[in-house]
């Protein structure tokens, strides 16, 4: 059993390491060289039209997706790439809420992103402030899906909509892995906080109709089903794949 009490963050942020990698926050300066600022990369406008894509992060990333995943349209790469990064931040900062009771301050511009790499190696922070527990909503929804999704919409002319249920799906997968953990560890409270936490975080304008509040299915679809060999997400919209 794991017993975690509150405590200061710690400059490695060590507590996250038992929830796993995907909840993993690599601290200090990236050990390969430098790497881009989130604060960059959601900056980087107009790059491809002016020929210099390579050197935009976001562009870089959603052609890595589809590539990898022979996605058949840029938005369905496009929103599983804006999914991927949006989880990480989610998982990090409820991961540290629920057992700091404090969140880092994930400015974009202390954050450092590869967008060719993966979790936990593509964020590194470069540096720990704590923040109240009570920020993550401007950490995390003000400080970076706001800006990430008017970025990839001014790229990609990617639906609104679309982005928002991501986000929502997202913050409740974290929920649900934070919570079977709390719950292997025998630490129910720390399973009942992530809930709670989520609850106040999906009251948002932004995010209060992303879910049905029933079921929390998400009231749109993220697109997956498009890939080859792909299906339906546990709380996709649809039953089953809609046809073409």
């Amino acid at each position: 059993m794991v017993l975690l009490l509150f405590v200061a963050l710690d400059p490695d942020l060590t507590a996250l390491r038992a929830l796993g990698g995907f909840f993993v926050l690599h601290t200090g300066e990236p050990p390969h060289g430098p790497l881009p600022t989130l604060a960059r990369a959601y900056a980087a406008r107009h790059a491809e039209r002016n020929g210099e894509a390579r050197a935009d992060p976001i562009i870089l990333r959603v052609r890595k997706v589809a590539t990898s995943m022979r996605a058949p349209e840029s938005r369905v790469a496009v929103s599983i790439a804006h999914q991927g990064l949006v989880a990480r931040l989610w998982a990090v900062a409820l991961g540290c809420a629920v057992l700091y009771d404090r969140v880092p301050d994930l400015d974009p511009g202390l954050l450092r992103w590869d967008p060719e790499g993966a979790a936990p190696d593509e964020l590194w922070l470069t540096e720990v402030r704590a923040l109240p527990a009570g920020a993550i909503d401007d950490v995390v929804r003000e400080g970076h899906l706001v800006p990430l999704a008017a970025a990839l919409r001014e790229r990609f002319r990617t639906s609104e909509r679309l982005l928002w249920g991501n986000a929502g799906s997202a913050l409740m997968g974290a929920t649900r892995q934070l919570d079977r953990w709390a719950r292997a560890q025998g630490r129910t409270d720390l399973g009942e906080r992530a809930r709670a936490l989520a609850v106040e975080l999906l009251a948002h304008p932004d995010l209060s109709g992303t879910l049905d509040p029933a079921t929390l299915r998400r009231r749109s679809c993220c697109l997956y089903y498009r890939v080859p060999g792909g299906g339906v997400c546990g709380d996709c919209c649809f039953d089953r794949p809609p046809r073409h």
